[in-house]
């Protein structure tokens, strides 16, 4: 079903919502820029100060807001299309007061604002998650959301909560998708949700969407992030309802109710990006015996046109969480940019997966993964230091369903949240550093450091020591060894 309250077609229903709270102490903390800005650009450069912040433009206006606070919806009076107020009569699908859109900007979403007010009778309001996908995506975003029909747009820099709170446990555990894939979009999705179940509560929305289409994985994450969060939000999946089959349908649905079509010329690639990766799939990358385009990869350069010198990088790490890049602390968002920075000029981190999704079909893509590359292998190569044989071996095997519960979208299972409690404890003393060598695509470790380190050279060294005594290993391998020589005893009838 598309909603977890069954919406029907042909009937109309009043939902319970939470009025909008109102703000209306006096907080330094507040700040509301007056006026159209010039450009996204000028607010996002104050993007340091505003980790986890919303920013809520109602007519042509921004405020800024500090997390766990209210956001009050006010229904614009100049938007593009004429806004209806919602709560009289319904749309053709049902009746809906107010819908928390996951909002990109792009033709999809754009058709979703007006499909919506005419399916649902409901006000839209736009959600954006800054996830450190770029500045470009963002910019335009408020024109684009009224022209659509909107209400209101919200926008939300998560870059810091995404990389704590979602990709450094899953650095922590060793999440790998498949042998290959670092769960890029996979860990992003439910930081995304969580922020929209947020802004529906803060603005007295009964309902959120999304524009996943019916045969992605994407659709799952949403949603069972709904699911854990707040079962009692309704959930419109429009690729799952509507009769648009295709981008000229969407051109035409758009033109119809007056929406500035968004895009005039159509990427050949579908492509999602974050601070951890940047992803690639469709057009010739649909064959799997085709090599990807040179031009294609964005994030890093041709591992053959890299740098003829090497690069070192030294990340420090506490309790198995990158903490510094070569002596320097840094937040876990600025010293993931800056990784993929330096990994980038290098060509570090591209992978090519044919994987297995959710939904049962196989699916290629490329994936571009500069920093995370870095910081994975510096994680588990001090881990080599801190763990046991018989940790790592539980640890691999528990890292495997890690990944499986994060890529199908189960973050807020508790089976997750039990495992990532295991791995929090196993990694208490993987404290260190790790020293990497970069060159032309490929990332060696060269050096690693830990106080909790288990290796010890006086045993390991080849010259003789008080502890290990090379004569005590005779008897161990006869004892080791006694089922494999018993059952050749029995083979030779001895």
């Amino acid at each position: 079903m598309a909603q977890l309250k069954t919406i029907s077609p042909t009937s109309s229903i009043n939902l319970a919502s939470y009025g909008p709270r109102r703000n209306t102490l006096p907080n330094p903390d507040n700040l509301i820029c007056s006026g159209k800005l010039s450009s996204f650009q000028e607010l996002s450069g104050k993007s340091s100060s505003l980790h986890g912040h919303a920013i809520v433009s109602n007519n042509g206006s921004f405020t800024i807001t500090p997390k766990n606070q209210g956001i009050q919806a006010v229904l614009s009076s100049n938007t593009g299309t004429e806004v209806t107020k919602a709560t009289e009569g319904g749309g053709l699908r049902g009746k809906l007061n107010k819908v928390v859109l996951a909002y990109s900007g792009g033709l999809d979403t754009s058709v979703i604002v007006p499909w919506l007010r005419e399916n649902y009778g409901c006000e839209v309001v736009c959600f954006t998650a800054d996830v450190g996908q770029g500045i470009k995506e963002l910019d335009g975003l408020e024109q684009k959301a009224k022209a659509s029909g909107a209400c209101q747009l919200v926008v939300k820099d998560l870059k810091e909560e995404f990389v704590r709170d979602y990709i450094f446990p899953c650095l922590r555990a060793g999440a790998i998708y498949e042998r290959k894939y670092l769960l890029g979009t996979s860990m992003a999705r439910p930081v995304i949700a969580k922020a929209m179940v947020d802004v529906a509560r803060e603005v007295g929305a009964d309902a959120v969407s999304h524009g996943c289409t019916g045969k992605g994985n994407d659709q799952v994450r949403f949603e069972l992030t709904f699911f854990a969060l707040n079962p009692e939000l309704n959930v419109v999946a429009p690729w799952r309802e509507w009769d648009i089959t295709g981008r000229e349908d969407a051109i035409e649905y758009a033109k119809k109710h007056n929406v500035p079509v968004p895009v005039t010329k159509k990427s050949i690639y579908s492509r999602d990006r974050n601070l951890w990766h940047l992803s690639h799939e469709g057009d010739i990358l649909e064959d799997p015996a085709n090599e990807p385009k040179k031009d294609m990869y964005m994030m890093s350069v041709d591992p053959e046109d890299a740098p003829a010198e090497p690069e070192y990088v030294e990340i420090g790490i506490d309790s198995g969480i990158p903490v510094s890049l070569n002596g320097d602390t840094l937040s876990p968002a600025s010293l993931l940019a800056e990784l993929n920075e330096i990994g980038g000029r290098h060509g570090i981190g591209r992978i090519d997966l044919v994987e297995n999704r959710l939904v049962g079909m196989k699916s290629r893509g490329v994936y571009e993964t500069p920093g995370g590359t870095i910081l994975f292998n510096a994680v588990r190569e001090l881990e080599t230091l801190t763990l046991d044989r018989e940790t790592i071996q539980v640890k691999d095997s528990l890292a495997l369903k890690y990944a499986e519960l994060v890529y199908a979208g189960r973050w807020f299972d508790p089976l997750r949240e039990s495992m990532d409690a295991v791995m929090e404890k196993i990694t208490e003393t993987t404290t260190g550093s790790v020293t990497l060598k970069l060159y032309k695509g490929s990332v060696s470790v060269t050096g690693r450091t830990s106080p909790y380190s288990l290796y010890r050279e006086d045993i390991s060294s080849f010259e003789s020591g008080d502890i290990y005594n090379q004569a005590d290993a005779a008897g161990f391998i006869r004892l080791y060894g006694l089922p494999m020589r018993v059952r050749a005893m029995l083979k030779k009838g001895i």
